[in-house]
């Protein structure tokens, strides 16, 4: 087959203070920079599900036509220019020749300025560009809020099964197979879908954690029932504020009485697990107290995830409630980072290693309880900012965070770069001069990516609720558009309008 190979990709918190526009999707920012037409093979190196895609598909002995890749940070709305520019190059690019299939690397919760649901949106603009002969697949992150716009427009979409995101590369692969299975399925092709009611918190949705790891398991068992192609269920991206935001579960396969039947077992087993979807989160100081307790006779350092600030969700990553509780504790052998802080960067740069200087930094999210922190700090160590990941997630991925300061305050180092990244990679404090191995406490702007490379050296993992943007249980976002009815967490009361 001829297969047009492209990525859009953008997980929107409508409530996170700032919006993406078409230089953040250039920049790549924690993905991988925009590239087209051939550069994009370039992606097979890194762990992405186009990247899976492409290889299995050239594998399989396909031709592919390789249009835009491109991705930005999570963050509030994508701007209608953005969009515009790159949904339109897509749908351009696949009337201007004839294909047998398209495959589409999307995120699923996207939200623009002028379109609540970005990718059905693209996905139909393109149905109605091709007509209905020609299969368009898509692969999902495991946060999608997947409406059915998207599911009409599309003819099999299939999401991640980690979280931390370790098979992105592998559900690109998956998609090539289920492109191979929905276009041989010479006895009709069967969808099944069901809503769950009720919201789960991001920190909840862990894989290495339960419920999630054993009902991943039973989809996998559940996919190899004799005509189920494919299993997938996200549970949502909670901070996107429009009517289907929330968790879906979906199949497809040759036999509709199987897959109705793989799909409401699942969906039953999602459900007697409503209670166990909770998370219990730290204060600050609390969490402080305890990771100091324990580093006491640990070997290993305690992480403490800084969940509300996680720019990997929607947040800017510089808030400072973690850091005042660490600087309040008097704590020793502790980092944080990533600290999002240009101007910060440029006065470290300015004044040089070994310097001190008095700086105000980061509180600049206008979250209540959020302000800047203002102190002296020793500029430790300088650099470029160039590094590459080595862990599970992205692994492979060069990146180039611009300037990157180590500011020390007591025994605290703030690792404080000029690019918003979320802390998903030991390789992110090493190109700040820290050996995350070497502290004592790790508190990291994340919320689940970085237990891949953390969790295997951690002590112990703590989840705290310093004030930030991306509020960790959703129930505290102050919501109006949502489903009447949808329960805003697990067991909690159901969404009212007005």
């Amino acid at each position: 087959m001829h297969i047009l190979v492209a990525g859009f990709q953008h997980e929107t918190n409508t409530f996170a203070p700032s919006k993406a526009d078409y230089e953040n999707f250039v920049r790549g920012e924690s993905f991988p920079a925009m590239a087209r037409g051939q550069a994009m093979l370039a992606l097979r190196e890194v762990n992405i599900p186009a990247g899976g895609f492409i290889d299995a598909a050239l594998a399989q002995a396909h031709t592919i036509e390789p249009v835009i890749w491109a991705g930005a940070s999570p963050s509030a709305h994508v701007t209608q220019a953005a969009y515009e520019r790159i949904a339109g190059e897509i749908v351009e690019a696949a009337g201007a020749a004839r294909y047998d299939a398209i495959y589409l690397d999307l995120h699923g919760a996207m939200v623009a300025e002028h379109a609540d649901d970005g990718e059905g949106e693209l996905l139909s603009r393109l149905r109605r560009q091709v007509g209905s002969q020609v299969p368009i697949v898509a692969s999902l992150d495991l946060h999608a809020n997947v409406t059915e716009r998207m599911l009409a427009s599309a003819d099999a979409l299939v999401a991640f099964r980690t979280y931390p995101h370790i098979d992105m590369a592998a559900t690109g692969a998956l998609a090539a197979a289920l492109l191979r299975e929905r276009i041989g399925a010479q006895a009709g092709w069967h969808r099944s879908v069901r809503r769950l009611p009720f919201l789960i918190p991001i920190n909840g949705m862990c894989t290495l954690l339960e419920p999630a790891g054993r009902i991943y398991a039973m989809l996998a068992e559940l996919e190899r029932r004799e005509g189920v192609s494919s299993l997938s269920f996200a549970p949502g991206f909670p901070a996107a504020d429009f009517p289907e935001c929330g968790p879906v579960l979906w199949g497809y396969g040759t036999d509709a009485n199987a897959v109705e039947r793989a799909v409401e077992t699942l969906y039953l087993a999602v459900m007697a697990a409503e209670a166990e979807w909770s998370v219990t989160f730290h204060a600050p100081e609390a969490a402080v107290r305890i990771a100091q307790q324990l580093a006491r006779h640990a070997t290993r350092p305690v992480v403490i995830a800084d969940t509300q600030d996680n720019p990997g969700a929607g947040g800017d990553a510089n808030t400072t409630g973690m850091l005042r509780a660490l600087v309040d504790a008097g704590v020793q052998d502790a980092a944080i980072g990533l600290f999002y802080d240009p101007a910060a960067v440029a006065e470290a740069v300015r004044a040089g290693a070994g310097s001190r200087i008095r700086l105000s930094l980061g509180g600049q999210s206008g979250v209540p309880g959020d302000s800047p922190f203002i102190g002296d700090f020793l500029v430790e160590s300088l650099s470029d900012g160039k590094t590459r990941f080595d862990g599970p997630m992205m692994h492979g991925m060069p990146v180039d965070l611009g300037a990157v300061a180590c500011l020390r305050i007591g025994g605290i180092r703030v690792v404080v770069c000029a690019m918003k990244v979320q802390m998903l990679d030991r390789n992110l404090f090493r190109v700040g001069g820290v050996e995350p191995e070497a502290m004592k406490i790790l508190v990291v702007k994340s919320s689940v990516h970085f237990r891949a490379d953390f969790e295997p050296i951690a002590e112990q993992v703590l989840v705290a609720k310093a004030p930030g943007p991306m509020l960790a249980d959703s129930a505290d976002l102050p919501w109006s558009r949502l489903a009447e009815g949808i329960r805003t967490r697990p067991l909690g009361q159901p969404f009212k309008h007005g």
